[in-house]
């Protein structure tokens, strides 16, 4: 319960005229009009309540509004003669009645909403809201859900407030004058509690990666649903990061009581978290009651891209149903039929890819319906509405990794998208990707070598000059990456690792490099940060010949970074995952002038024999 001192205690009596019940405040409703309905956990239960016993007054009545929790017993088809909905965003309490074509979507950004009330476009004829009790300047809090709520009471030809003394008071711009209002209706009744869904092993390995992609002193945004919470738990070791977001959960409280969040490094709103409306428990209301970390603000500044572009390192973490192949993002409905919304997924999105630093972030399991259907796809489903366009993408996260798409051609694009489909599905994506000319008819002979290194065999080299080297499993989007590579190498080092004058390498050959099993065929790049992504500076791999159980092992170092270590630590990173798959020991031909390579195979922890045959040593590497 909140503290009587917040508000004034004789709010009642200076208030007395404004003060009626459920029932009577609704009466003062008429056929016809269009209802909104305040948001979220916000929703004004008791009118609502009140407003559904007393339906058959109200024929033709539109209930509009942006998402609630809990019941929305005005949904219920049998009011559908009475009560037509009109939601911005989807929830599953109004879901079904939609679906049905008895209720309407209305798809719009965020951002623009409060532009609908304000200039008429969609005039409002009541808005039912929730806030506290005024305090004594007559100032009612709009709590946990400030978000189109604000605009939509300043804009409402009759605002009824239910006020309710166990609404926590929020700072920011959450204010609301009694003034602005025109009923008032006491109640004491507990807020609608939201209880996130625990993360699944899936939407961790999602939080992991994108975690990855979060830098210290970052701000970041939540998007609606489980995997942008199951990130959170992977901030832990995080610093100095900000929150610019929608809204958040329950989850947030552990990341501020742990020092992960600051928000010393925003330019705006330094040192608070910023929301518009939030869900969750009373454990959450009871810490964002008069909080001055907190500050709650409408729409259309937290939604606003301008703002969100001026936020240094702004993340912004949305989720999507499904992408094709080209980026494209489906994110509101399956096929014809509405799931969600729009949302702020464009608002976001667009905001933190222009800001410095700003990382755009989609995600989304790679499947959906218990493994059953792919959510990379060759194409949009039927009817799928694209809310982020191919244009507007740059990354994309699913369990399997992260795509960068941002600036890609269609074929990069292709190809980074089947990399983080299901293992299951990536053979018919690459033949769709084929058939719909998206990537060189060639590519059909690397059919069933889209295969993702693991992610835990990342390692780091640092150079006697401080250079830190990332070594990785070659990744299927390393193609252009290996082929400049390839050509920057000098004929010398080039005729010693393919003891021949090569002049050019064929796309096959390049692709041969890169789409690799990873287990009989396994390929290691050491990698530097440069402008777009990375470029490859060595390149180290084995086959396996199952004969012998033996593999052959070889490898490529630029030639500015040569005679720094490179090439041995390349062999022992090798011959760790060697032995991991059980692979007994590793076979090499070496040119007899190509010392610097003898030399690394002599140094190898293994036992090594050699012998010289027409200008060419042949060396066996024993692991036992």
């Amino acid at each position: 319960m909140r503290n009587a001192t917040t508000y004034d205690p004789q709010w009642r009596t200076k208030y007395q005229e404004m003060i009626m019940t459920p029932d009577s405040a609704v009466a003062e409703i008429h056929p016809g009009d269009r209802i909104f309905v305040g948001t979220g956990c916000a929703q004004p239960t008791e009118l609502i309540k009140s407003l559904t016993t007393r339906a058959a007054e109200f024929p033709d009545t539109e209930i509009v509004h942006l998402l609630t929790s809990g019941d929305a017993p005005y949904a219920d088809k049998k009011l559908s003669s009475y009560f037509r909905i009109n939601s911005f965003f989807i929830a599953d309490n109004v879901r079904g009645i939609i679906q049905e074509g008895l209720g309407d979507y209305t798809p719009i950004f965020l951002s623009d909403i409060p532009r609908l009330f304000s200039t008429g476009q969609l005039p409002l004829d009541v808005a039912m809201i929730h806030v506290t009790p005024p305090d004594e300047q007559g100032i009612c809090s709009l709590g946990v859900s400030v978000d189109i709520v604000k605009s939509a009471a300043e804009n409402a030809a009759l605002v009824i407030a239910q006020v309710n003394p166990q609404m926590p008071r929020t700072h920011g711009d959450s204010g609301l004058s009694v003034h602005e209002m025109d009923i008032l209706v006491p109640v004491d009744v507990p807020l609608i509690e939201v209880h996130t869904p625990e993360p699944n092993d899936e939407t961790r390995r999602i939080g992991e990666y994108i975690a990855a992609l979060i830098d210290d002193g970052s701000t970041v945004e939540f998007g609606i649903g489980r995997i942008p919470q199951s990130v959170i738990e992977f901030l832990k070791d995080k610093r100095g990061l900000g929150i610019h977001t929608e809204m958040f959960t329950d989850a947030i409280i552990d990341l501020i009581d742990s020092g992960v969040v600051t928000g010393e490094s925003k330019l705006l709103d330094r040192g608070r978290v910023s929301a518009s409306f939030c869900m969750g428990t009373r454990r959450l209301y009871d810490y964002i009651d008069d909080n001055p970390i907190f500050a709650f603000h409408p729409t259309e500044y937290i939604n606003d891209t301008f703002v969100i572009s001026q936020l240094n390192k702004m993340i912004a973490i949305n989720v999507a149903l499904e992408v094709d192949l080209t980026g494209q993002v489906c994110a509101d409905s399956l096929g014809t039929r509405f799931y969600s919304g729009i949302g702020g997924q464009v608002d976001f999105n667009r905001g933190a890819a222009r800001a410095p630093g700003g990382r755009a972030i989609i995600t989304m399991p790679s499947t959906a319906r218990n493994g059953k259907v792919s959510r990379v796809v060759g194409q949009l489903s039927p009817g799928a509405g694209v809310v982020t366009t191919r244009g507007d993408v740059h990354y994309v996260v699913t369990e399997y990794g992260v795509a960068y798409l941002h600036g890609k051609s269609v074929q990069e694009r292709a190809i980074a998208m089947i990399s983080i489909a299901h293992p299951d599905f990536r053979e018919q994506l690459l033949r769709d990707a084929i058939e719909m000319k998206y990537v060189r008819p060639e590519m059909q002979d690397v059919e069933g070598k889209v295969h993702i290194g693991p992610p835990e065999q990342r390692t780091i080299m640092l150079l006697d000059d401080g250079t830190q080297v990332n070594f990785r499993h070659v990744h299927p989007t390393d193609l252009p990456r290996m082929k400049d590579l390839f050509y920057d190498l000098s004929q010398e080092t080039v005729y010693y690792r393919f003891m021949s004058v090569v002049k050019q390498f064929s796309q096959k050959q390049v692709q041969d490099f890169v789409y690799v099993d990873q287990r009989s065929e396994v390929a290691i790049v050491g990698t530097l940060p440069a402008p777009g992504g990375e470029e490859i500076i060595a390149v180290g791999r084995y086959y396996l010949n199952p004969k012998t159980n033996r593999a052959e092992v070889a490898f490529i170092v630029r030639d500015q970074w040569q005679n720094h270590g490179i090439g041995s630590f390349l062999l022992k990173t090798l011959i760790s995952i060697a032995k991991r798959h059980g692979i007994s020991g590793f076979t090499a031909e070496v040119l007899r002038q190509n010392k610097a390579m003898q030399s690394v195979l002599n140094r190898s922890e293994t036992k090594v024999t050699s012998k010289l045959q027409q200008n060419v040593y042949s060396y066996t590497m024993d692991f036992a």
